[in-house]
Formats: C-alpha cells, sequence, structure tokens
C-alpha cells in the first residue's frame, strides 16, 4: 500500500469551508425572524386649543474656532546606509593601473607640450635671428653699393676732370701751336718778293718743311701745291729760306708739332 501524501495548505481549507457554511446559515435564520415579527402600535393625542406659541430662543453664537495649532512637521525618515561596495583587489587594482596610465599619459602630454613649446621658441629665436642677419647682410650691400655708387661717381668726376683736362691742355695746346705758326707765317710773308706772283689772281702756294729744334730747316721746303707760275713758287721758297731760324715754342714738348709743317701762303693778300 502506498503511503498517503502529505498535502501543505489542506486542513486551512477545511476549516475555512466550514464556517463560511455555518455564517450562510446563521444568515438564512435570523433574515426569517425579522420578516415574522408584527409592527409596534402608532399612538395619537388630541388637543382641543392649540397652546400659546412661543418663539424659539435665538440660536447661540458660534463660538470663534481656535486657531489650529501649527502640526509640527513628520520628522524626516533618515535615509537608509548605503551599503559598503564589496572590496575587490582586482578592481582596486585595475583602477591604480588605469590611473597610472592615464598620469603617464598626462604627463607625456605635458612634456610633449613642452617639447613643443620649446621647439617653437627655438624656431622663432632661430627666425629672429635669420632676419636680423638677413637685414645686417643687406645694410652691408646697401653700404657697399652707395660705397660702389660713390666710387663710380667720383670715377666719373675724375674722368671728366682729366678730360677737361685733356682738352684744356689740348686747346692750349693748339692755341699756342697755332699761335707759332702764325708767327712763323709772319715771319716768312714779310720776305716773299711780290711782283713775280702779282700778275697771278691771288694764288695759294703750300710747302712743307722739316724742321730741327733749333728752328733750322732739316732739308729744303718740298712743294706741295704750285700756284702756276714757278717764279712765284721760287720767291716763296727763298723767303721760307731766309727766315731761318723759324720762331718755336720754349716747350720742347710740343716740337713734335713743329718737326714737320706744311705752310699756306696767299702772296698776294
Amino acid at each position: 500500500m502506498a503511503e498517503a501524501r502529505h498535502e501543505p495548505g489542506r486542513v486551512p481549507a477545511i476549516i475555512l469551508a466550514v464556517l463560511v457554511h455555518v455564517a450562510f446559515i446563521a444568515v438564512l435564520v435570523f433574515g426569517v425572524d425579522w420578516q415574522t415579527r408584527e409592527p409596534a402600535p402608532v399612538v395619537a393625542e388630541l388637543w382641543n386649543s392649540l397652546p400659546g406659541v412661543t418663539p424659539p430662543p435665538p440660536p447661540p453664537k458660534p463660538e470663534p474656532a481656535p486657531e489650529p495649532k501649527p502640526q509640527p512637521e513628520p520628522p524626516k525618515p533618515r535615509p537608509e546606509p548605503k551599503p559598503e561596495p564589496k572590496v575587490d583587489k582586482a578592481d582596486i587594482e585595475l583602477k591604480a593601473k588605469e590611473a597610472k596610465r592615464k598620469q603617464e599619459e598626462e604627463k607625456k602630454k605635458e612634456e610633449k607640450r613642452k617639447e613643443e613649446e620649446i621647439k617653437k621658441e627655438t624656431e622663432r629665436k632661430e627666425t629672429e635671428k635669420k632676419k636680423m642677419e638677413d637685414r645686417r647682410k643687406e645694410e652691408l650691400r646697401q653700404q657697399m653699393l652707395k660705397q660702389e655708387a660713390e666710387v663710380r661717381q667720383q670715377a666719373l668726376r675724375d674722368a671728366d676732370a682729366k678730360i677737361q683736362a685733356r682738352q684744356q691742355a689740348t686747346a692750349a695746346r693748339n692755341s699756342l701751336v697755332n699761335d707759332y705758326r702764325g708767327r712763323i707765317q709772319a715771319k716768312i710773308k714779310p720776305l716773299i718778293v711780290g711782283q713775280p706772283c702779282a700778275p697771278l689772281d691771288n694764288p695759294e702756294v703750300e710747302f712743307e718743311v722739316r724742321l730741327m729744334p733749333t728752328g733750322m730747316l732739316l732739308v729744303d721746303p718740298h712743294l706741295k701745291k704750285t700756284s702756276g707760275s714757278a717764279q712765284c713758287d721760287q720767291a716763296i721758297e727763298r723767303a721760307i729760306l731766309r727766315a731761318q731760324p723759324l720762331p718755336l715754342p720754349p716747350d720742347t714738348t710740343l716740337f713734335a708739332d713743329f718737326r714737320e709743317l706744311n705752310l699756306k701762303f696767299r702772296p698776294n693778300e
């Protein structure tokens, strides 16, 4: 035979069912008894005349309601203490490592930032130094250009002065040479006998002469242009020979201009 299984809650359920049935039976009994009772008789009094009606007294004045007393605030509930978190050693070590890693990263970032600032400052100083050097070089270059320009201008002024001096010397030399050539012409012309050249129509005669520093002729005069009359040409040649020594400037450096002379004559002028 199998052992009876014990079911929890079975006995309270049976008791509850019995109580419900008892209460239902009591309700039925008391309800029928209330419906079978006879009602009580009603009694009424008869009056010959109505008594004097007295007015009702005035209602009493209501007393002022007392002011409500301030109710004290209910005490605030104390916050329940939070349960302390369980300490996990591995979590603590992980957080410590993470904090150390972040600290190292921040340190590296700060070092990198300082290195970049130092680099920028160094570059700025190098740039400023280069600008100053370039400025000094440019100033030196400008000074050299200015000096070169001044030297060129001075050289041009010196060259102009030399040219002017040479021109003046040349002009003075030519003037002196022309002056002595005029003196030579003036010394020879009075010695020309005009009769052989008179019949001619204003002839022009040209002789080439070679002189020595003493003014004497090195060789006889050479006829380069004839008047058309041999007698007139010979008369002029004799006048040149008689005019020796011909006047020469005292400056021996001018003798090169008198070594060979072309003398032109118009005997009829």
